[in-house]
């Protein structure tokens, strides 16, 4: 699939539920939270139909998220349903690492192959400020036994807010000696109508690099096809690498090859374009495959040039992170 921006698309994110066993403060609220039931949400045996279909429009890579993937039910099964499909070359799956050590056998032998886990922190006291849990320490056992089976290579993707964590970056850049790990720093983004403010605790890539470079020799790493929009470096010959997500201050939407697919069965072209596409409907009315590729193919073609958020913030989406998917 190209789309008017002559972008090529083959990349779908999928989030698979709404739920999540941590309330991060700038994704969920403490309470009041309305989970989606289960008939509200793709089944199974659609999300596979779906991407089948999708790999008939191009899509060859498969990323999971929810929510936290990890709760719902049965996701071994949906793996390899999902690693049969001929033309889909990668799974991988991103979650919060809190039951990934009990869980990380089956996954891998499913077929997934590889993991991103979210962590903010390296302080236990600061993780359960953060999250609102105290799973500090299972996070840190579920990216070990990752590594460990080679559900590799490992991305830790860490949302760096000023005056939160922002004195931690060289406490994460130091577990890229001790652990083959590759840390993600990503800037803060703006989700729904939670009492976080954007504005305030955003801290720009180029900051965190003048930070680093003060101190350490930043080594850029050449990127390669399908290696996603993070610019990355080495730190000292490190075993792993960091890299920066700037998806506010600098944007990458002009090589964006994704698409989204939230867990009520919403088709999205944007993570910041409130414009859906209803394939559970389409599905639930019986719609033959000519239909679910047409459109698959007017999503894609519907896919805004850039997004606007950092022109115009306070800008934001409708929904928060948790119902899109991370």
């Amino acid at each position: 699939m190209i789309d008017c921006y002559n972008r090529k698309i083959d990349y779908l994110r999928i989030s698979i539920t709404d739920r999540c066993n941590l309330r991060c403060r700038y994704c969920m609220p403490e309470e009041g939270i309305t989970e989606r039931s289960h008939s509200e949400i793709l089944s199974y045996e659609q999300i596979v139909r779906i991407v089948h279909i999708a790999s008939q429009c191009g899509i060859r890579k498969v990323r999971l998220t929810g929510g936290e993937p990890l709760v719902r039910k049965n996701i071994c099964k949906l793996i390899s349903s999902i690693t049969s499909i001929p033309k889909i070359n990668e799974v991988s799956l991103t979650t919060n690492g809190v039951v990934l050590s009990a869980m990380a056998d089956d996954l891998k032998a499913a077929g997934l192959n590889r993991i991103n886990v979210s962590l903010d922190t390296l302080n236990p006291a600061r993780f359960n400020l953060i999250t609102r849990r105290n799973n500090f320490y299972e996070v840190i056992k579920g990216i070990e036994k990752a590594i460990s089976i080679g559900l590799t290579p490992v991305k830790i993707n860490t949302v760096l807010m000023k005056d939160i964590n922002d004195d931690e970056i060289f406490d994460f850049i130091d577990l890229t000696t001790k652990m083959p790990v590759h840390i993600r720093f990503i800037e803060f983004m703006p989700f729904g109508n939670l009492p976080f403010q954007q504005q305030i605790h955003f801290i720009s890539s180029n900051e965190i690099k003048q930070k680093i470079s003060s101190r350490l020799k930043m080594s850029e790493i050449k990127k390669t096809q399908g290696s996603g929009p993070a610019e990355t470096f080495s730190v000292n010959n490190a075993k792993g690498t960091i890299g920066f997500i700037s998806a506010i201050s600098n944007h990458f939407c002009s090589d964006c090859n994704r698409i989204r697919l939230t867990a009520n069965g919403k088709l999205r072209s944007c993570l910041f374009s409130n414009g859906e596409t209803n394939l559970k409907l389409a599905l639930e009315n019986n719609a033959n495959d000519k239909v679910l590729i047409n459109l698959f193919r007017r999503a894609v073609l519907n896919k805004p040039d850039r997004h606007r958020i950092g022109e115009i913030l306070p800008a934001t989406t409708s929904l928060d992170m948790y119902q899109i998917g991370g």
